[in-house]
């Protein structure tokens, strides 16, 4: 246990730095993540998420987060990264950061007709390769994780102004959308 705890603090460390750089030259900051759970580094209590979709017209979306999670304070941290490309359309990726403030939470949601964990919080661009897509964009960000072994999770971005392109639903079963939000 304490070996984790020191491997995620480093792995924490080594983002805050990374994420730091990214956010002052507007460069696109994304850890490559390719594993089948929530990725590595994910907070205590975590939330996290990895997703694939298809969106149609040759388009195709990955996006990738995790962090911190305090549901008593109503706080929420940590980084989105968002990758839309294909349609004979120039790809683009985008970064945001959560909160702080969640919007709403709750542990009895129903979403898919299945029950699970919702929580929604607002975004922010922190970096953007897509040049319709501004540093500063706001918008908001649904997280939806289904339980009792159904696995019909959700990620859903709602982004603001010309950023519209990154406002995309990723659904489906843990093959494309895996998601751990709490309360666990």
């Amino acid at each position: 246990m304490c070996v984790f705890a020191a491997g995620c603090s480093a792995v924490a460390a080594g983002l805050t730095a990374e994420v730091g750089a990214a956010e002052g030259n507007g460069g696109p900051w994304c850890v490559p993540y390719s594993g089948n759970g929530i990725p590595p580094g994910s907070g205590i209590p975590p939330w996290g998420f990895h997703a694939t979709q298809s969106f149609g017209h040759g388009r195709s979306g990955f996006a990738h987060g995790w962090g911190n999670i305090n549901l008593e304070r109503n706080t929420i941290s940590g980084k989105i990264c968002q990758q839309i490309s294909g349609g004979g359309q120039p790809g683009g990726m985008i970064s945001v950061r959560l909160g702080p403030r969640i919007t709403y939470h709750s542990h009895t949601a129903f979403m898919w007709g299945y029950e699970g964990n919702i929580v929604k919080a607002p975004v922010q661009v922190i970096s953007s390769t897509d040049s319709k897509c501004k540093v500063g964009t706001r918008g908001r960000v649904t997280m939806y994780a289904s339980y009792n072994g159904v696995k019909s999770d959700s990620i859903q971005f709602f982004m603001n102004a010309d950023c519209r392109d990154g406002s995309r639903l990723y659904h489906g079963s843990a093959s494309q959308v895996n998601a751990q939000v709490p309360p666990l």
